[in-house]
């Protein structure tokens, strides 16, 4: 049995596109060879003056050879001349291999009697300009008529009707093309919108398999990495939320241990160390149960959600600085946002001193920066310190430092939008948290 092969193939419609495009160009090619080529320089036997010969030459035949060349003006016009010779020398036409005049049939049921000598010449081939339409009928007594007409054209040279036929090729080709690919594009388009969708929000449903077969086996196959990301995330998120979760009890205990210790420096350290941990945890489990990641993007003011969040510190007479449009529409998850907003800004506030906002947008993408004046991070650590629980020297005071899943937690929020999170030592003393969104 073969083997089946689906018809709807990129390659099937490559195919068909070239050769539509090629036929479509035939056709236009063929229109205008008629219309210029044949209707504006018909063939003879076109040109409906062999009806008018046959009368001519019957009625020539006829009369008298001293009446001849006065009925040869009698019957000539503005667009048709006709001229008697009693020799083929007084004929004035072009030397050419093969003059010969096959006639039609009907042409010689016209003209009746013997066979005639005919002699035809196209516009084409007269030597130089002034190419004219002419017809030589050698007469039953063997003197000559010639009967001539004007060409028919346009008025184009050579070169510019063959600069409209191209122009018909291309424009023909182009449009095939353009109505082909959109065919194509429409669902690459499809697939790159649904690959965008789920690099902002790991949750978003599989895309349908649509176009071509190689397109559809691409998209069936994102759909299966798609879903065995979200299982890993999801496994990964339960397995260590139920760890933190489980190491609650052994805390307990030892804080219940720690109650009989009677030297009180050494319960005072085991307790501090048992909160730090208790902190910790819960600040993991907080981390893994994030609700701010599971809400709904929607759109929102994202200048008023920093103004927000700058007025709460003011109530706080904490002051801090804005430079940024009074609106900017985004579309994103409010929450998630608000809490990577919130925890830079706590960053700026606890190492820092003069923190500001800068909120700006740019072709495809919204910019905000959080800016401070404290004594920066060394270059090497700008990326360390965004790993889970790492914490600068500086900072692992409790008191002014937390456990370290601050930063962690506003990038993984920033990465679910599609955008990065960045540190810069600024120039004159402090840093800056640049976040990128795409739009």
């Amino acid at each position: 049995m073969s083997r089946f092969k689906p018809r709807d193939t990129v390659a099937r419609w490559i195919a068909l596109t070239i050769l539509i495009a090629m036929l479509t160009a035939l056709a236009f090619n063929a229109l205008f060879v008629q219309l210029a080529g044949v209707w504006a320089r018909p063939p003879l036997g076109e040109t409906g003056l062999l009806e008018k010969v046959a009368v001519i030459v019957r009625m020539i035949e006829a009369a008298e050879p001293s009446q001849r060349a006065q009925l040869t003006r009698a019957v000539a016009d503005d667009s048709f001349k006709v001229s008697w010779s009693a020799t083929r020398t007084g004929i004035d036409v072009p030397v050419l291999e093969d003059p010969g005049f096959h006639s039609d049939q009907v042409f010689k049921q016209l003209l009746k009697g013997p066979e005639r000598r005919m002699e035809a010449y196209e516009p084409s081939d007269w030597p130089g300009p002034g190419g004219r339409y002419a017809l030589v009928v050698q007469l039953v007594d063997e003197s000559w008529l010639m009967f001539s007409a004007p060409s028919r054209s346009w008025g184009l040279a050579e070169g510019p009707r063959s600069l409209i036929v191209l122009m018909l090729v291309l424009i023909s080709t182009a449009l095939v093309t353009l109505i082909a690919t959109r065919r194509l594009a429409r669902p690459l388009q499809y697939f790159a919108q649904g690959v965008r969708r789920f690099g902002a929000d790991f949750r978003a449903p599989p895309i349908e398999p649509v176009g071509p077969q190689e397109i559809r086996q691409a998209i069936l196959a994102f759909n299966g990495m798609q879903a065995q990301l979200q299982h890993f995330i999801q496994d990964r998120t339960q397995m260590l939320a139920a760890i933190s979760h489980d190491l609650r009890a052994p805390l307990t205990r030892l804080r219940l241990r720690g109650e009989f210790i009677e030297d009180a420096d050494q319960q005072h350290r085991l307790f501090r160390d048992v909160d730090e941990m208790q902190a910790m945890i819960n600040t993991a489990l907080e981390f893994f149960r994030d609700d701010a990641r599971l809400e709904q993007a929607t759109q929102l003011d994202l200048a008023e959600l920093l103004q927000t969040l700058i007025d709460d510190y003011r109530d706080q007479s904490i002051d801090i600085g804005f430079n940024g449009p009074p609106r900017l529409v985004y579309f994103g998850r409010p929450l998630g946002l608000k809490r990577v907003m919130t925890n830079l800004m706590d960053n700026a506030i606890h190492y820092g001193r003069a923190p500001e906002i800068e909120l700006q947008q740019s072709p495809g993408v919204v910019t905000i920066r959080v800016l401070d004046r404290g004594p920066g991070i060394p270059q090497e650590q700008h990326e360390q310190v965004f790993l889970p629980f790492f914490r600068l020297e500086g900072s692992r005071n409790k008191s002014t430092g937390g456990v370290g899943l601050g930063l962690s937690t506003a990038r993984a929020i920033v990465l679910e939008h599609g955008g990065t999170l960045t540190l810069e030592n600024r120039p004159c003393g402090g840093l800056a948290a640049v976040v990128v969104l795409p739009v």
